[in-house]
């Protein structure tokens, strides 16, 4: 079943950078669906189409659709504060709030309109427990979160995500700033989750994409070249655009 179906996609930037040309493509639900390519590709801005955060850059031209369980969410009518919600966002940085730990968690529900404690004692355990690292802070949830390791802040973002109980999480590069054990931290992390939402990434290496990747899609220049599952691509692509980049002729 896809979860995302993307139609004829086209974005162009005001400094004249084509950053998507018509691209198409549908992502499953359940999976990890893994964006890669060189720098300039597109992969960041196809992200920021699904949720929206495009509506904050300077976008002369968007046509094509981006549908989410059949909705088109560029439709001009869409809730996007309830859209975000639903499709959350992890950063390449980790940028937790200048709270505690306990309140980086709480914060959206907080705005959302939780203010039962133990509606929100429950969803900071439990969102903490889903990036495994209720054990690693559970005896200091109102230190300030900046106290945090690399590692820790960016399952901390996660987390804080995850409170919101979206149906999709897009990552864009999450672990670029982080050292190898970290990195393997939040990777077993969203295998884990895959199994309760739809997870797109968008990764800082071929190599990752590779370990992780449940689907695949490779983009160059704006344009996706193909799409298939993980284990296929990286072992047998069809384009010889992707094999050279894959073996590292490029990019």
């Amino acid at each position: 079943m896809d979860k995302i179906v993307i139609e004829h996609l086209s974005l162009n930037y005001s400094d004249g950078t084509e950053s998507l040309k018509d691209v198409s493509l549908r992502i499953p639900a359940n999976q990890i669906t893994v964006l890669f390519g060189p720098a300039g590709g597109g992969k960041s801005t196809l992200l920021r189409c699904i949720n929206r955060l495009n509506d904050l850059a300077d976008v002369t031209t968007l046509s094509g659709r981006v549908l989410l369980n059949g909705e088109d969410v560029l439709d001009p009518h869409t809730n996007v504060t309830e859209l975000r919600r639903r499709v959350g966002m992890v950063f390449s940085r980790p940028v937790p709030l200048p709270l505690t730990i306990y309140q980086n968690i709480t914060y959206g529900l907080e705005i959302a309109g939780e203010r039962r404690k133990a509606r929100l004692d429950e969803a900071v355990e439990r969102a903490l427990r889903q990036v495994v690292l209720w054990d690693e802070v559970s005896d200091r949830l109102h230190d300030p979160a900046h106290a945090l390791s690399g590692g820790q802040q960016q399952r901390l973002c996660i987390a804080r995500v995850l409170a919101l109980q979206p149906e999709v999480i897009l990552l864009d590069e999450p672990t670029s700033a982080l050292d190898p054990v970290s990195t393997f931290k939040i990777e077993t992390t969203l295998r884990e989750l895959r199994s309760e939402l739809t997870i797109v990434l968008a990764p800082h290496s071929t190599q990752q994409a590779a370990r992780i990747a449940d689907t695949a899609a490779f983009f160059l220049a704006g344009e996706l070249v193909e799409m298939q599952e993980g284990e296929k691509l990286f072992v047998n692509p069809k384009d010889s655009r992707t094999q050279d980049y894959i073996q590292g002729r490029f990019g």
